[in-house]
């Protein structure tokens, strides 16, 4: 299943598979010295860097994984008047009050960046909306009016 990310959301995953893969020779290194303590039954150190190895050999797989099936937005050919992943939507509420987010894959959603997930109950309720249009999207807390305001595309 491909997963759609931002250049930059891309770059940030290759950043973190090569720093791990650079951690990981010298976890390897603290599991030999540790072995060298003798019995590794009741060696919390041995036991440490294992668990830290196999961690780090999860997310280093869970990486190439994601890296090797996204699809890069910027390459897409989406469609920039509607709400579809890639796109800056600005929004107004039913008190007036306005928003603006970026709508990205699970992988890079931060809602502090005001960067939210494809699969969120909001984009979901927007998607394939153009702008002036008013949507009734089912949120957790229950239904609530959006007006789209303008769709931009980085």
């Amino acid at each position: 299943m491909a997963i759609y990310l931002t250049k930059a959301g891309k770059e940030k995953l290759l950043k973190e598979l090569e720093a791990l893969q650079k951690r990981k020779p010298l976890v390897q290194e603290e599991i030999a010295r540790a072995r060298e303590h003798g019995d590794l039954r009741e060696n919390a150190e041995y036991h440490a860097a294992k668990e830290t190895l196999t961690n780090i050999m999860r997310r280093i797989e869970e990486l190439d994984r994601k890296i090797n099936s996204s699809k890069i937005i910027e390459d897409l050919n989406i469609e920039s008047d509607k709400v579809f992943i890639g796109v800056t939507v600005s929004l107004q509420d039913e008190d007036g009050d306005d928003y603006e987010y970026m709508i990205v894959d699970l992988e890079e959603a931060d809602p502090s960046a005001n960067k939210i997930s494809v699969q969120s109950p909001l984009v979901q309720g927007l998607l394939g909306h153009k702008a002036g249009e008013t949507v009734t999207v089912e949120l957790p807390a229950g239904k609530a009016k959006f007006k789209i305001l303008k769709i931009t595309r980085q």
